[in-house]
């Protein structure tokens, strides 16, 4: 990269005088509530997000979620004059219903250096340096601009993590995409940039527990409580937890019963189970369905309770492998040009990454730098505050993000020149 690195500075500076400009995009998404189950605004925001690419000279193709309670995912697809491809992934859905925004006056709002809002780093601010980083690219490098085809896949449902996104986007890459970037929110740390290597996977399951009702005052004896039994269940799915493997089993919900006279007949509990390893994560799996028909509360006249455990779901793991660890070298490298300490992050909460990165080269975590994801909420003593990005991440992830796609494209180049 000869040329590069007198760029820099002048990169840099560009990209700082145009920050309001990028913010004022960001400005608009963010008032555009896309909480999932929120068709109309998810439809919205992506139609105003493929009017942005537009002008990159994306075509934009919109495909219905297979659940129909849901909106549509967003395909913008750039041609290329070489045979090389790049996936750029971001996601349209939040998980704040209008009401909550409205309720905790949770809106954008620019203090300091933090920019609060729904989606502002998760990830909203992610789409955004898609756009700066790409916009960078076609000024800068616009050889590498032209030659890639780009494909940005917008996923309509990721807070819920529907698989038919990373079918879809599966279906539109080849043997010649070299990466798909993820550009979930940075974490934020003291001087350092991590990037996302692994991500845990997760399984849901709901419990259900068959009792028998009874007069609580007159039959007690002949009642089975569900709930009970639930209560010997329940114990035993969190003894699954092994921290020592990061296998974690959470129960979420309880409901049972239908009155306090009544011995309840029923109850049911929904558990999620996350770990990083694949290994771990089918050994988990099977542990917890191990314990179909295990029964602790009988009546006194024998009959027992019935538990059945039915798994409901499942996406598999992210763990550290070659070609996401490929990809974060070339970051590293490139961070170190730029005075940007880079490091690897293994993450417990799961993104579309998880469903691209068995088939090609994935990277995570390139977004802008914020914290409290998720969070709608804040208190006058500081103990809680809202979903925020930093406006001062966008530039050096910006940066990090333009050179790390050269400095790859370079490197495949070469590659398949034999240089």
């Amino acid at each position: 990269m000869p040329s590069i690195e007198k760029n820099i500075e002048i990169i840099r500076q560009n990209l700082t005088n145009d920050l309001h400009l990028y913010l004022d995009v960001l400005e608009k998404m963010v008032n555009i509530n896309s909480f999932t189950a929120n068709i109309t605004g998810i439809n919205q925001l992506g139609d105003f997000t493929a009017s942005i690419f537009k002008s990159l000279g994306f075509m934009s193709e919109a495909i219905p979620s297979n659940n129909p309670k849901f909106g549509n995912h967003i395909f913008l697809t750039r041609e290329g004059s070489s045979n090389k491809s790049m996936a750029m992934i971001s996601h349209l859905d939040t998980v704040f219903p209008p009401e909550e925004e409205i309720q905790n006056n949770f809106a954008w709002r620019v203090d300091g250096n933090r920019v609060y809002g729904p989606g502002t780093v998760d990830i909203k601010g992610g789409t955004v340096m898609i756009l700066i980083v790409l916009e960078t690219l076609r000024r800068y490098f616009p050889e590498i601009f032209s030659s890639i085809t780009w494909i940005i896949a917008l996923d309509a449902t990721e807070e819920v993590l529907s698989n038919d996104f990373g079918k879809l986007l599966n279906d539109r890459l080849d043997s010649n995409t070299i990466a798909c970037l993820v550009f979930e929110g940075g974490t934020p740390l003291s001087k350092k940039y991590p990037l996302v290597t692994a991500r845990k996977g997760k399984a849901n399951f709901k419990v259900l527990v068959e009792g028998r009702s009874a007069h609580a005052g007159n039959r007690h004896a002949q009642g089975a409580n569900a709930i009970v039994q639930m209560s010997y269940t329940v114990q035993q799915i969190a003894s699954l937890t092994d921290y020592e493997k990061l296998l974690t089993f959470n129960v979420g919900t309880i409901h049972g019963g239908s009155v306090v006279n009544r011995v309840p007949h029923f109850a049911e509990a929904d558990v999620e189970m996350r770990t990083f390893s694949p290994e771990y994560f089918q050994e988990g799996v099977n542990k917890i369905l191990a314990l179909n028909g295990s029964s602790q509360v009988t009546s006194q006249d024998g009959f027992a309770c019935k538990v059945e455990i039915k798994q409901l779901d499942q996406t598999d793991p992210w763990p550290r492998n070659t070609e996401t660890d490929r990809l974060f070298e070339i970051w590293k490298e490139t961070g170190q040009k730029l005075n940007m300490q880079i490091i690897p992050e293994e993450r417990g909460g799961l993104s579309d990454g998880n469903l691209l990165w068995k088939y090609f080269p994935t990277l995570d975590g390139l977004g802008p730098v914020g914290n409290n994801a998720h969070c709608s909420e804040r208190s006058p003593d500081g103990s809680k505050d809202q979903e925020y990005v930093l406006a001062s991440s966008f530039v050096p992830k910006a940066l990090l993000n333009v050179l790390g796609i050269v400095r790859l494209s370079t490197i495949q180049t070469d590659t398949q020149t034999g240089k």
